[in-house]
């Protein structure tokens, strides 16, 4: 089944933004690089949008610097590797208390 794609001019309405920042985003954030039609458009995903949305939050309601919302975006990957991490030492301490 085909993901569901948004052109940048759709991305701009859903988010209120306009899409000369959108296109500055792509160039500030790795994490937010829409594929490319063969026609040379941006195809947005429903992922990207959850991206952008939180980009805008960051920046506008956070007050972050684009440094700090890169790096908070940069971390979320981190904290979630770390409470793997630590649901898989729970889970060893439980089975030991369990025997």
């Amino acid at each position: 089944m085909l993901q569901k794609t948004y052109k940048i001019g759709e991305i701009a309405s859903l988010t209120g933004l306009k899409p000369f920042v959108l296109r500055f985003w792509e160039t500030e954030f790795p994490q937010l690089a829409p594929v490319r039609t063969k026609k040379g458009q941006r195809a947005y995903t429903d992922e990207h949008l959850a991206l952008v949305n939180t980009i805008k939050t960051l920046l506008y309601e956070e007050k972050l610097t684009i440094d700090g919302a890169r790096q908070r975006l940069a971390g979320s990957g981190q904290d979630k590797a770390l409470l793997k991490q630590v649901y898989a030492e729970l889970a060893v301490i439980r089975r030991m208390l369990a025997t």
